[in-house]
């Protein structure tokens, strides 16, 4: 007759092994890469723009030096180094520098748009006698002689294939009129925050 008990008061034979929540082979290697190209990011990114991002010293240093070699295999030993020190890093730290690159990349599509649109003006300047008539009323304080002249020699440069002088003038011009307005709506801003500031008081 069998035992009723038997196997009832044993142990289940996966029972003591032990648990592996270890990342695999193939995700860990998804990570150096990744960890590898916000290195070579960081490398091909301005010097100024490194020096503020929160990282550890040395992982900064090893990246601002990287910059500074010129020699192919001296580059690509460094980088190998820079990818050692980007593994180094911790995932609150890999976060933050992130969120960091990530910055940059939307600041520099609003600046592509910015000079799209300064572009688009350039070409309906050259195109439109009356969109000189709309600059001028917008930008009253502008030498509307001048900008004639430029907008002339301008149209002459690209029917003769000539170097664009004029053209890049213009560009410059209207250049300079978007930071200065960009200047004053940030100034209303502030006028209008602390009017808000000075209500909240009272």
């Amino acid at each position: 007759m069998p035992n009723p008990n038997r196997g009832s008061c044993g142990y289940q034979s996966n029972e003591f092994e032990p648990e592996y929540d270890r990342p695999s082979k193939s995700e860990l290697k998804r990570q150096m890469t990744a960890l590898q190209k916000m290195g070579q990011e960081l490398v091909d990114s301005a010097r100024d723009r490194v020096k503020r991002v929160p990282m550890p010293e040395d992982v900064r240093d090893a990246i601002l030096e990287c910059q500074n070699i010129t020699n192919h295999e001296g580059r690509r030993r460094q980088m190998q180094f820079v990818g050692k020190k980007m593994r180094t890093l911790d995932e609150a730290e890999v976060a933050l520098i992130q969120k960091t690159i990530d910055s940059w990349k939307g600041a520099s599509k609003s600046e592509t748009a910015a000079m799209h649109s300064l572009e688009r003006k350039r070409e309906k300047l050259l195109a439109k006698d009356e969109a000189l008539t709309e600059l001028m009323a917008e930008n009253p304080e502008l030498d509307v002689q001048h900008l004639r002249t430029l907008i002339r020699n301008a149209r002459k440069e690209q029917a003769e294939n000539k170097p664009p002088k004029a053209y890049r003038e213009i560009f410059q011009i209207l250049k300079e009129i978007q930071a200065k307005n960009k200047a004053a709506t940030a100034s209303d801003d502030d006028a209008e925050n602390d009017y808000d500031a000075e209500d909240d008081d009272n």
